[in-house]
This record gives C-alpha cells, sequence and structure tokens, in this order.
C-alpha cells in the first residue's frame, strides 16, 4: 500500500510537471517593427509688407499697387502655393487673381485692375504644396483715392 500511495504521488507529480510542448516561436516574444516616422512640416508663417492691420484701410495711389510676401516658416523642400486674390466689397467681383509656386522666402506682386473709389479686400492665401492643409490666410483691405 505504500508503494501504490508512493506510485501515485510521483505519477501525479510528473504529469503536473510536464508543459505542454509546441511552437518555440509562439513562445518567443514578436518584434513588433518600428515605423519610420514622417517628418513634419513647420506651420507656414508669414506677412505682408503693406497689411495696414485689422479694422485699417491701405490708400493706394494709382490703378496697382506692389505687396511683398515674407515666408517666416521654414518653406517645405517642395516649396509653397502663394495665391493673391482681390475682391470689391460692393458685389464681391474679382479685380485680382494671381497664384504662383515658390521655394523664396521674399515674393512680391503687382495687383492691377484697381478703381477709384472701390473698397477691396485683399486675400492672400499661402499653402504648403506637400500638405494642403497647411496653410494660412492674411486678409486686408485696400481702396483707390
Amino acid at each position: 500500500m505504500k508503494h501504490l500511495n508512493f506510485l501515485i504521488i510521483l505519477i501525479t507529480i510528473l504529469i503536473l510537471s510536464c508543459s505542454k510542448g509546441g511552437d518555440t516561436a509562439s513562445n518567443s516574444p514578436t518584434t513588433i517593427p518600428t515605423p519610420t516616422p514622417t517628418p513634419t512640416e513647420s506651420p507656414v508663417a508669414f506677412t505682408v509688407n503693406v497689411d495696414p492691420g485689422t479694422g485699417n484701410i491701405l490708400a493706394v495711389v494709382g490703378s496697382s499697387q506692389l505687396i511683398g510676401v515674407k515666408v517666416s516658416s521654414t518653406i517645405p523642400s517642395a516649396g509653397v502655393t502663394i495665391a493673391v486674390t482681390v475682391s470689391k466689397d460692393v458685389d464681391n467681383s474679382t479685380v485680382f487673381t494671381t497664384s504662383n509656386s515658390s521655394v523664396a522666402a521674399d515674393n512680391n506682386f503687382t495687383i492691377t485692375g484697381l478703381t477709384p473709389g472701390a473698397l477691396c479686400t485683399v486675400a492672400v492665401v499661402v499653402t504648403s504644396k506637400s500638405n494642403a492643409t497647411n496653410t494660412k490666410t492674411v486678409s486686408f483691405k485696400l481702396a483707390v483715392k
């Protein structure tokens, strides 16, 4: 009887100590590849040299006005698109529009077609060519004396 109890205890210990065999790959930790980070662009930032400020109107002499757009943020490697649109406030008709691609910080535009007595809104939009959501708009008013 002592031998039978000893045998039962020994078999129980052997059964419990055995582990289920299997694929060794499933027991090893899985390595997840690290994704290559996407480089981020600086948010577009720029100034317009003749912007009179909010609530002020730029007084223009003549039928044209030179404006300078200075991109102060880091310019993306693909460049930026600079769009200038001038609309009459009275009927929202477009007086002038242009769009240029650039990789330079300093950009000059000559707004033409201005008429005396017409209050206009100028919208300057700078957009990254590699990320269309990276954009900034500056608007100001102008009128020909």
